[in-house]
Formats: C-alpha cells, sequence, structure tokens
C-alpha cells in the first residue's frame, strides 16, 4: 500500500496522468476482491486461533505477538486507504481526462467498501462532485478544490517516509530482542506498540493537514447506522476490470462508464454513512436522483446507469423513511409504475389487464434486474397504505399497479433463480398495497386452461400456493420469505371467499387420514400446522391465522384439523380457549356458507380422536387399575403436595381460562370469583333489606 500511495502522489504532482493511471490500475487489479473488512477478518483470525487451541492444547507464545503485529498492520493499512482516500477526492475535482476518470472513480469505489474509510467521501463537497459526475446535479463543489494548503501531497510523502524510518528502527529494535531474554524481549514487544500507535497518529495528523476532515471521520464514526441491509448476490452486470479498461475514450459509453462508477461510491457512501444519508437529504441530491429517473422512463433502453440509479435510491428511501415518506407525496408511485410498465414492455387488453403471452419470450437479465429493483422502491413507499383507505384516484392507480403485478407473477425469467426473486418481491409490494385493489387479480377472463373456483379465475392465486410451498421447501431464512406470501393469502381468503375455498381444497383437504398426528407428514398442511409451534413467535401466528381462516375462523374446525394442542397457541393469543367467543376480529371476513362435511374414514373413528393430538391413540392400560379407594385418594393428595411445592417455589404457575376465553393465573381466578360471590350476597342483601322494609 505504501509504494501505491507515494507512486500515485508523485506522479500526480509531476502531472505524470499516464503514470497515475498505470498505479490505479494495479491497484484496482489487485484489490478488486476486497472489502477490507478488518473487523470480521479479525474474528474469523481468533476463531481460527481457538480452534487451533482446542486441538493442540497450548497455545505457542509467539502467536500473541504475531497479532499484535497484525493489528499494527491492519491500523496502518486504514490510515493509508484514508490518505489514498483524500488524495483521489482532490485530484478527480482537478478535471482529469474521462479514461484516467473512470479509472480513479474505480479506485474510490473499492475503497468506499470498507466503513472505515469514509471520511474523506462523506463531507459536502465529495458528495456534490461525486453526484455531478453521477449526473444528479449541475452543483459545482471547485470552492473545496482550490485548498490553501499547497503542501498537501508533500506533507503525505512526508508522513509516509517518517512511517518508513520508525518502522525500520522498529524491526531493528525487534531485532535485537531476540537476542535478549523473555523478560527484555516482552518490554520491547510493548515499546515497539508504541511507536506503531505514535505512528499511526503521526500519519493521520500530517495526512490531514490543512483539511477538516478528521472532524467529519469522528462524525461519521460515531453514527453508523444500526439499520442493516441484507448484502445481495453479486451484480451480475458488473463487467469484469479488464473488460472495463477497454472501453472507448470519450463518447457516450465513456460518459456512461463514468457516470454507473460514480453511482457505485455513491450506493456505498449512503449504505455505509448515516452522516452521508443525512447530507443526501440536505443537499437536495434527492431531488436530482428523482428528476433523472423521471425523465428516464419515456421509453429510453435499458442501461446499467438506471440500474445504479434505482439502486440508489433504494437504497437512500429503505435507510430514511422520511424520505420514502416525501418521495410518495411527490408522486412516486406514479413515477415508478409507469418505469415497470416501461421495463416490461406491458400491452393492455382492457384498463385493468394485461396482455399475458404464454409464448413470449422470457422477461431478460437485465429487465428483471431492473424489475426488482422498481419493486423494492415500490414496497418502500406503499409499506403504509395497506390499513388504509386509499381515494378514487390513488384506487385507480393502485389496481392499474396491481394488474401489472399479476404479470410479474405470471410470467417467467431466463433463470429459475431469477423467477423466484421476481415473485418474491411482487408478493411484498402486493401484500402493502389496499385489500380492496387486489380483486384485480380475480378479475381477469377465464382462459380454456385457467384454474378457476366458481367461475373465478385462479390463475393467479395457484400461482401464489405454489410460490409458497417452494418457499416451504426451501428451509433458510423461514421467517424473512414465509410471512408476506403467508400475510397475503389470509387477508385474500378473508376478502374473497372464491379464493377461500380454492386455497382450502388445496391445503386443507376433506380429512381422511386420522392415524398420524397433523404435524406429520410431507403435505402442505402438515407443513404450515408444524410452524405453528415454531420459535418465532411471527412465523407461528402467520400460519396459524391462515389455517384458522381456512377453517373460516371456526374453533372447533380448527380444532379437528390440527388438533388442540397445536391450536392452543392461537386461540390463547385470540381468547378463545374457552369455546367459539367473540369475533370482532373478523367483521370483514367474507365466508361462503359452505359447510365441512365430515369423510366416512372420520366418521368411523370420530370418538376415539385424541382432541389434543387430533389423532386416533392407542388404548392405553389405566393407571390405577388395582388400585383401591384409599390409595386413590393417597395419590391424588400427593399430587396435589407436590403441585402446591412446585407453585410455591415459582417453578410452574397454574393457570385457568376466564370468561372472555383468555389464559389467567390460578389465583386471579379464585380472586375474581370470590369478588363476584361478595357482590351477589350484597346484591342478596340489599334485595332483602328492602322486602323487609317493604
Amino acid at each position: 500500500m505504501d509504494v501505491y500511495l507515494e507512486g500515485i502522489i508523485q506522479c500526480i504532482k509531476q502531472g505524470d496522468e499516464n503514470g497515475v493511471q498505470i498505479q490505479l490500475q494495479e491497484f484496482n487489479k489487485e484489490y478488486a476482491q476486497c472489502f477490507f473488512f478488518d473487523s470480521e477478518e479479525r474474528d474469523r483470525r481468533k476463531q481460527r486461533k481457538l480452534e487451533e487451541f482446542r486441538q493442540n492444547k497450548v497455545r505457542e507464545y509467539a502467536d500473541s505477538d504475531s497479532d499484535c503485529d497484525q493489528d499494527d498492520q491492519e491500523d496502518r493499512g486504514l490510515v493509508l486507504r484514508e490518505n489514498l482516500a483524500l488524495v483521489l477526492v482532490r485530484f478527480i475535482r482537478t478535471g482529469v481526462k474521462c479514461r484516467l476518470l473512470r479509472v480513479s472513480l474505480r479506485t474510490l469505489r473499492i475503497l468506499s467498501r470498507d466503513k472505515k474509510v469514509l471520511g474523506p467521501l462523506v463531507t459536502d463537497g465529495a458528495l456534490l462532485t461525486l453526484a455531478k459526475l453521477a449526473g444528479l446535479t449541475t452543483s459545482d463543489a471547485s470552492d473545496e478544490s482550490s485548498d490553501p494548503d499547497s503542501d498537501f501531497y508533500d506533507n503525505i510523502i512526508a508522513s509516509l517516509v517518517e512511517a518508513k524510518v520508525l518502522r525500520g528502527r522498529t524491526d531493528e529494535d525487534e531485532g535485537d530482542v531476540e537476542a535478549d531474554n523473555q523478560r527484555a524481549e516482552c518490554f520491547d514487544e510493548d515499546a515497539k506498540s508504541d511507536i506503531s500507535i505514535a505512528d499511526s497518529g503521526d500519519v493521520d495528523s500530517i495526512g490531514c493537514s490543512g483539511s477538516h476532515r478528521t472532524s467529519i471521520n469522528e462524525m461519521h464514526r460515531g453514527s453508523m447506522h444500526h439499520k442493516v441491509l441484507e448484502r445481495g448476490r453479486r451484480d451480475r452486470r458488473e463487467s469484469k476490470v479488464e473488460g472495463e479498461e477497454e472501453e472507448e475514450e470519450g463518447g457516450a459509453s465513456g460518459d456512461e462508464a463514468q457516470r454507473k462508477e460514480a453511482l457505485k461510491v455513491l450506493c456505498n457512501v449512503v449504505y455505509n454513512s448515516t452522516w452521508a444519508q443525512e447530507r443526501f437529504s440536505r443537499l437536495r441530491l434527492m431531488c436530482g436522483l428523482t428528476e433523472r429517473l423521471s425523465s428516464s422512463v419515456s421509453g429510453s433502453p435499458l442501461s446499467s446507469v438506471h440500474f445504479y440509479e434505482l439502486r440508489l435510491m433504494f437504497l437512500i428511501i429503505a435507510l430514511r423513511r422520511e424520505l420514502s415518506t416525501q418521495l410518495q407525496q411527490e408522486g412516486g408511485v406514479s413515477i415508478f409504475t409507469a418505469a415497470l410498465e416501461s421495463c416490461l414492455g406491458v400491452q393492455w387488453k382492457d384498463q385493468y389487464e394485461c396482455v399475458l403471452d404464454p409464448a413470449a419470450p422470457p422477461i431478460s437479465l437485465e429487465a428483471s434486474q431492473h424489475v426488482i429493483e422498481i419493486l423494492k422502491i415500490l414496497f418502500n413507499i406503499t409499506y403504509s397504505t395497506h390499513r388504509q383507505a386509499p381515494s378514487e384516484d390513488d384506487a385507480a392507480l393502485y389496481r392499474h399497479l396491481v394488474a401489472m403485478l399479476r404479470l410479474c407473477l405470471m410470467r417467467k425469467c431466463l433463470l429459475s433463480d431469477d423467477t423466484d426473486e421476481l415473485q418474491g418481491h411482487t408478493v411484498n409490494l402486493l401484500s402493502a398495497l389496499p385489500l380492496q385493489c387486489l380483486d384485480v387479480l380475480l378479475l381477469v377472463p377465464l382462459e380454456p386452461d385457467s384454474k378457476q373456483c366458481q367461475g373465478v379465475n385462479m390463475d393467479c392465486v395457484h400461482t401464489l400456493v405454489l410460490f409458497m410451498e417452494r418457499r416451504l421447501d426451501s428451509g433458510d431464512k423461514m421467517k424473512e420469505k414465509l410471512t408476506p406470501i403467508l400475510n397475503l393469502l389470509t387477508e385474500s381468503c378473508r376478502a374473497h371467499r372464491e379464493t377461500r375455498q380454492y386455497i382450502r381444497k388445496h391445503i386443507l383437504p376433506p380429512l381422511r387420514d386420522t392415524f398420524h398426528r397433523p404435524e406429520e407428514g410431507s403435505t402442505v398442511k402438515s407443513r404450515l400446522i408444524r410452524l405453528m409451534t415454531h420459535l418465532d413467535t411471527d412465523l407461528k401466528h402467520c400460519a396459524a391465522d391462515l389455517i384458522f381462516v381456512l377453517c373460516k375462523e371456526n374453533v372447533s374446525r380448527f380444532v379437528k384439523y390440527t388438533g388442540y394442542g397445536n391450536a392452543a397457541g392461537l386461540l390463547a393469543t385470540r381468547g378463545l380457549l374457552g369455546g367459539q367467543g367473540p369475533r370482532a376480529f373478523c367483521s370483514n371476513a367474507k365466508y361462503s356458507s359452505d359447510s365441512d362435511s365430515d369423510t366416512e374414514e372420520y366418521r368411523q373413528v370420530k370418538d376415539r380422536i385424541n382432541p389434543v393430538t387430533g389423532r386416533v391413540e392407542a388404548e392405553q392400560p389405566d393407571p390405577m387399575e388395582g388400585m383401591t379407594e384409599e390409595e386413590k385418594e393417597e395419590e391424588a393428595k400427593r399430587l396435589i403436595v407436590l403441585f402446591n411445592k412446585l407453585s410455591r417455589d415459582n417453578i410452574i404457575q397454574p393457570m385457568g381460562v376466564d370468561s372472555e376465553g383468555k389464559l389467567v393465573p390460578m389465583s386471579g381466578l379464585r380472586d375474581n370469583s370470590l369478588t363476584e360471590e361478595v357482590k351477589s350476597g350484597s346484591e342478596n342483601d340489599g334485595e332483602a333489606e328492602e322486602g323487609e322494609d317493604n
């Protein structure tokens, strides 16, 4: 790193742009796949050493010394990367040539992956410079380009030279220490650590001479964001460095490559720094980004620049919720609905019906990735509209959007993984839109090969059920992958009786197998019932809600299909342990009048089914067979004593069901019953006194 930084600075001072480009290209080639996650690397190294210690049962003394050396090297590498970022930010403001500018931006993109070196990149001047190169603004940051410190580069070079001298002295001291005893070695190692720390401080202070980077860096480090977005797969648009280097200088392709690299840097900076997110809003870069995306909707061909504009928009509104609200108020739904229509090349058959040609080619790789980014943006600006009653204009806009989302569900992509990802984001968005607008999914005329229920097209519902089954089979990240589709199917079943009937036939067919527990087996019903006792509370409630709604929220039918043990969680939450109870929570449900007729197999063994397990249990011998009445009474007393002891020690807490069907401690039930008796007794006494007076 020393060689790179010193060589780059020397070439910049001498005006050797060719030399700068060669140095930066070498740096980019070497560090193209490096993300500078020092903390993660340190954790991995500690874990590896711990495993070695467990295997060998001994730790070599040299290990701790090597750890100190590696920590010193990491600190020094951090300072060097910060200085390199600072040098390049100033360099690109001087108006370098297009090809060299792209190479410099590529280096900044690599550096911006590391949260610790973002100080030089989160200043207003740096953000405005990057935004101008990305085409988001025309503001000029030249006020910071003419730094009064003309010795800026000399100071950094001087710090590098001083650091080398100090490191050389440290190495000589270490060589002398190896000839001494162990105590002297420990002493000199401590001195070496002190020198390394002082070395880092000197480099940092000299490298920052004449700038306000330190204060910005401290503010940035003190405000690391805690909203962690999951890192996605490697971007398949990312071309190899060798291919990018072969781009022609100038022309449209050169400008596009420059804007793309600047957008990538902005994406990294916004993702890693709350300070950058705050300044992005204050500098009105959001308005420029919105204008860029609005202007690119009108039939322009898909490009990688447009993709990274969408990616930047998604990041900023996902990390700054107030900006998503602002974008919604400024017509963001209309803008990105039009963008979605353009990417899909939609042709309209009716007001809310898109042409779905079975012979149409699958969605291209580039188009599918654009569509996914648009869906993510639309979700972030509509997630709060689910429970709201939309206005007439908004309802028409949402129905227009849902018609295109049906297309996203029914069409295939070139890759099966892309199809699954596209459908996943479509489900997320459908679950965020007002429920009354989803009827567009069912208002499509029947085709000869359509799935249907009572004359209503069920193709889209069938696709959603198959999607849920695939998510059940995946087995990983169950909560993130399953809760949206389970909630969507549950709400759809409540709102549309045809949807409930169709899904019930698929998930809850007539009950025939009564000799296995409901959660046993590989059917969709069994897998959903297993989720009803999952450790994750949200997931188990979503699975239970879907089964409960498919049973028309009837407690006896729900227990019949799932068993009381599996159903107890939802019944306790809803206050239904004592029976059917009130239905205030399902007043908007639209259920048909179909009855749940028992099969012949179920009727034959109905009386032998254990309601707790939901299956026919083998007959068990009576545990009290052969005991006298006195022995039975003694056993009962012994059990009472044991339960009282467990209750007094707070190991268990006896519970009961109150008049509202909710679980409450037995002590509470007893107190309530005594209060009611006293109250009723006082009322009776009052009536008696009145009778005596009369």
